[in-house]
């Protein structure tokens, strides 16, 4: 299967040469409609996951279902959410007012928390949607077996509600009885009610900033600078492609485990760079084939999680100010097999697909690469997201009688070295792009108190350049809760690169209040927590680049 070009042809397109100064002043505005959207839902949501950790991401489309910009947030949700865009406008005859929602994973959606709301804006009079902007946002909860909805399940009923393409409002009110539907089946639902609250007030901020975009513009010449938007996202990725040398290359890593059994699982590319002469020259060609079969636990991906890694990293082989668009997928031809973990078949489960197996995904594609350009291309980093999630009755609520709580958090770890520059310590890399909450807000926020909070110093392997060090976190609990854990680089630890070293792999450990036992706690599991019980995380650190310089030589 591959990513084909959509059918750009407009009627009210004359298709006209763009001036290069409209172009970039579109570019740029269309921009600032995404960063808009993220500003709003960010000041007005009510989780820390959100407000704090600013899990969620925003992006403007045309009225195809093509994505025209895209906000600075989350790689994960950017490259799969024009698949969720494009399942809502294939089943709702949308009209003005409506908004739809859905979090379905094979309904190009990444896994269930990550709920997408998406609103089209009608011109007046029109009868079809001329543009469509959506969020997607990371619910610390949304049902299912384990609290916070990301623990070691089987199947994707396991994982909580699940929501097909659906409208949550209809001609400007919302449908009582979705919305009603959903919050009964969570454990937090004044929480995901402030939150889809958020999303709806960002979509409607996008919505009159396109509408006020258009009325500047004019619709023609709009539809005009779109078409060349796409073409020149186009045009950057095929010239980067022809400055590489032609040829392939394969890569593979391993995950440590589904949390099911102990088996390893390899994801396996290859890449074949294609340079022939013509308006599409500067191709590139990725194949899956001989990654794993999809397993019972939740590390399965689907294929919009692939695809979003790959736009990831045809978006890193472009500068800093290239727009963000669908124009970056046409030089690629996807294939994924089918069952797979990076095709996975419904009812998989797939929590751990969209925030580890998207890690190796991006990890297995840099090294294959690093072949092909190594001057380029950095070490492993962390390769993991180090999921932890807590869920339980907070005391200091509910008059003592507690109401429920859940916490949801991604931990950083080490970048990985590259040529010329060690990795950062303590950062989010790759397919996420979060922040930490502070000790302060989750002190706050959840019966916990932050006893250690540190660089992991020495994980970072060594070399001429060394990797960034990851993380050591310690939380006391302060009542009783139950705690998941999707976690990988247990086992395969992040890999070096030109003759660097790998770097840590990361650990877990839980001291019992009671006994003071410690023990050490599997990457993938879900374990009843008492108050007093102290949880320590430390994060893999990033691989080293190059060998290291024997200081007495």
């Amino acid at each position: 299967m591959s990513a084909q070009r959509a059918d750009r042809t407009n009627p009210a397109n004359p298709k006209s040469p763009a001036n290069p100064i409209d172009l970039s002043v579109f570019s740029a505005a269309v921009h600032s409609i995404a960063e808009e959207m993220g500003a709003a839902l960010r000041r007005t949501a009510l989780s820390p996951n959100i407000k704090e950790r600013r899990d969620y991401s925003c992006a403007v489309f045309d009225g195809q279902g093509r994505v025209i910009a895209m906000g600075d947030h989350m790689p994960v949700h950017l490259g799969s959410m024009p698949m969720s865009v494009e399942a809502a406008i294939a089943a709702i005859d949308f009209a003005p007012g409506d908004m739809a929602i859905l979090n379905d994973p094979f309904a190009g959606g990444t896994h269930l928390p990550d709920i997408t709301l998406v609103l089209p804006v009608f011109l007046a009079g029109a009868a079809r949607p001329a543009f469509y902007v959506a969020n997607r946002a990371h619910h610390a909860d949304v049902g299912g077996r384990f609290a916070g909805s990301m623990g070691p399940a089987t199947s994707i009923f396991e994982e909580g509600i699940r929501i097909p393409p659906v409208l949550l409002v209809r001609g400007g009110e919302v449908d009582r009885g979705v919305l009603d539907l959903i919050l009964s089946n969570v454990r937090t639902p004044r929480e995901r009610k402030g939150d889809l609250d958020a999303q709806m007030g960002a979509c409607r901020v996008g919505e009159r900033r396109v509408l006020e975009l258009a009325g500047k513009c004019g619709l023609e010449k709009m539809y005009a600078l779109i078409e060349e938007l796409l073409d020149y996202s186009e045009r950057l990725v095929r010239a980067e492609l022809r400055t590489m040398p032609a040829g392939e290359w394969s890569a593979e890593d391993w995950m440590d485990s589904d949390g099911v059994t102990d088996e390893p699982l390899r994801i396996r590319a290859r890449l074949r760079v294609d340079k022939d002469a013509g308006p599409e020259a500067g191709a590139l060609d990725v194949d899956f084939a001989g990654s794993s079969p999809q397993v019972a636990g939740s590390v399965n991906a689907v294929r919009a999680i692939t695809l979003s890694a790959c736009f990831y990293v045809l978006r890193c082989l472009l500068g800093d100010d290239a727009p963000a668009t669908a124009g970056i997928l046409r030089p690629l031809t996807l294939h994924t097999p089918q069952g797979s973990i990076v095709d996975a078949r419904f009812p998989a489960a797939v929590a751990g697909g969209n925030v580890e197996t998207s890690q190796r995904i991006v990890d297995v594609l840099l090294r294959a690469l690093g072949a092909a350009i190594p001057e380029r291309v950095p070490a492993a980093s962390a390769g993991t997201m180090s999921n932890l999630a807590i869920g339980g009755a907070d005391p200091r609520t509910g008059n003592g009688s507690g109401e429920a709580f859940t916490y949801y958090e991604t931990t950083a770890g080490g970048m990985g070295a590259r040529r010329g520059l060690d990795g950062i310590s303590g950062v989010q890399t790759h397919m996420t792009n979060s922040l930490n909450t502070p000790i302060e807000a989750l002190e706050y926020a959840y019966p916990f108190r932050v006893r250690r909070y540190a660089y992991r110093y020495g994980s970072g392997g060594e070399g001429q350049f060394r990797g960034g060090d990851g993380l050591v976190r310690e939380i006391e609990l302060l009542a009783d809760a139950e705690m998941t854990l999707l976690a990988d680089r247990r086992r395969f630890r992040p890999y070096g690169l030109a003759g660097g070293e790998d770097g840590a792999a990361g650990k877990t450990w839980l001291t019992r209040a009671e006994s003071g036992e410690r023990i050490e706690l599997e990457g993938k599991c879900s374990v009843p927590l008492k108050k007093g019980d102290v949880l320590r995380l430390e994060t893999p650190g990033g691989g080293g680049w190059g060998k290291a310089v024997d200081s007495d030589q």
